[in-house]
């Protein structure tokens, strides 16, 4: 979005078309809203902006709900922006941590800096791109505790505030791009904006000040930083952040933890006093029962406590599978009974799948190399009944093993 679509979607006018369009739903809906807006006299500009907003409307109900409805987005905005479960999460980090003034550093739309106000804080949301301040001041109107700042998050003295939160911007696709395209990998504090040293280093000199920073869950665990709390957050089995928790907002003797929201319900897996990843489990045969951890377990490198935690042992070195004997269950794992072991071959499991009358199969891949979509089309699958299919290896053997969910 540019300063000129903006400048048409800021009106009281395209408001109200933004609230008489708000149940279009379809492309045929599209079209008809384009001709009704255009009778209606609206310009080709002011049509194409109240569509964006009401696509990317229905796009935020996932993150937003029924407050998606009066929020305004743009595509990147939208991408980047917090789930409002998770940044309820902040906010109560910033709640235990007695904090009462919040800078807002890096904002973008505003989602985390809205949670914070409706949360009863008193919120400066700051954002250095002109456009998306803009977009974060309308989101941000029902608050009356809530202000925004068209500024750079270094550029903000900090002395009025006991809590900061900052969601660095990753310099990736224009600074970051390789000969082939693919995006290098983040190893330096300065390859995000504001930079790392920067971020972690808002708590003050005397680490009075709380401080959170929301980083992408792929962040190097070697540039986390020690005196700190890193937390992996997954929202219904996907990884969504990696957030590091500075000064009173760090939890005492907690270096890395796991958090993993499903279905409204939050479960936390920690590990204390050190920053070091667990050690993983043993491996052993595979047993009865398969389970695949949490992508925030793996990403946090907690498989072993998992493991543990079940009962269980490794199917193969460095596989993220956990094998136990008998059933066992956890909010941070999705469980499978194995019902057969075959060899991972397309003609072996053509005739086994088609003798089972299989036609619907889930595809999971774990340590080969194999593209489930395209394997899925080469066995030709017909019938009724319905399977999981595990690819992985189980010691040095590759396997295909059928399975059902628990």
């Amino acid at each position: 979005m540019d300063r000129e679509d903006l400048t048409a979607l800021l009106t009281s006018e395209t408001m109200r078309l933004l609230d008489e369009f708000a149940d279009l739903a379809t492309t045929r809906d599209a079209l008809g809203a384009v001709t009704s807006l255009r009778k209606a006299g609206v310009d080709a500009r002011t049509s194409a902006a109240i569509l964006t907003q009401l696509k990317l409307r229905r796009k935020a109900k996932a993150k937003f709900g029924d407050f998606a409805g009066r929020m305004l987005f743009t595509e990147d905005g939208l991408a980047q922006a917090t789930r409002l479960q998770v940044a309820a999460h902040h906010g109560n980090r910033f709640r235990a941590a007695e904090v009462r003034r919040i800078a807002d550093l890096g904002c973008g739309i505003g989602a985390d800096a809205m949670t914070f106000a409706a949360l009863g804080f008193d919120v400066v949301a700051v954002e250095m791109d002109e456009v998306t301040a803009a977009i974060a001041t309308h989101n941000l109107a029902p608050f009356p505790n809530a202000e925004v700042r068209h500024a750079r998050a270094e550029d903000i003295d900090l002395a009025e505030f006991d809590g900061v939160f900052l969601d660095p911007a990753r310099r990736t696709a224009r600074e970051g791009s390789t000969e082939h395209g693919a995006s290098r990998r983040l190893a330096d504090p300065a390859d995000w904006s504001p930079s790392l040293d920067f971020a972690f280093g808002t708590m003050g000199e005397d680490a009075a000040r709380a401080v959170g920073v929301k980083l992408g869950p792929a962040i190097p665990h070697e540039l986390l930083p020690d005196d700190g709390e890193a937390q992996w957050v997954s929202v219904g089995g996907e990884l969504v952040e990696c957030a590091v928790w500075l000064g009173p907002a760090a939890r005492e003797g907690v270096r890395r933890s796991v958090l993993s929201i499903r279905d409204g319900k939050s479960n936390e897996l920690s590990a204390r006093t050190s920053a070091d990843e667990a050690v993983d489990a043993p491996v052993g045969d595979l047993g009865e029962w398969l389970h695949e951890p949490d992508p925030a377990i793996i990403r946090a490198r907690f498989i072993g406590d998992l493991a543990r935690q079940l009962g269980g042992r490794m199917i193969a070195p460095e596989i993220a599978w956990i094998t136990t004997d008998e059933s066992a269950t956890s909010p941070f794992a999705q469980s499978f009974r194995v019902l057969e072991q075959f060899k991972l071959d397309k003609q072996v499991l053509k005739r086994e799948l088609k003798a089972r009358g299989i036609g619907t199969l889930e595809i999971k891949v774990r340590g080969v190399d194999l593209d489930p979509a395209a394997f899925r089309k080469q066995l030709a699958l017909k019938g009724d009944a319905s399977a999981t299919l595990i690819c992985t290896r189980v010691g040095d053997r590759r396997v295909a093993l059928l399975a059902e969910r628990a």
